[in-house]
């Protein structure tokens, strides 16, 4: 088996969290906060974000979230590669 480039496989998953957060971005835009809530209400399965949902969010703030998101998503893919490298060596020395 392969070893996961560490490095790489948190970047790929920062930049897979970015997109889904700006694709959120996206439906929140263009859908307005009707759709949004639809939208968000159907994949949440049951729960209703009507009373949490926020449209007028300031711009420094969506950007942080974004940043926020991508080092969150970074992290996780380093964790999942750092664990997935570490179960290779295990079944290396079997």
């Amino acid at each position: 088996m392969n070893r996961i480039n560490i490095k790489r496989f948190g970047m790929a998953w920062g930049i897979t969290s970015s997109l889904l957060y700006l694709g959120c971005m996206l439906v929140m835009w263009s859908a307005g906060k009707e759709g949004s809530i639809l939208f968000f209400n159907s994949l949440m399965h049951g729960i209703d974000v009507t009373t949490i949902i926020r449209m007028n969010m300031p711009w420094w703030e969506m950007l942080m979230g974004i940043i926020e998101i991508f080092i969150i998503g970074w992290l996780i893919g380093a964790t999942i590669a750092s664990i997935y490298n570490w179960g290779l060596k295990k079944t290396k020395r079997s």
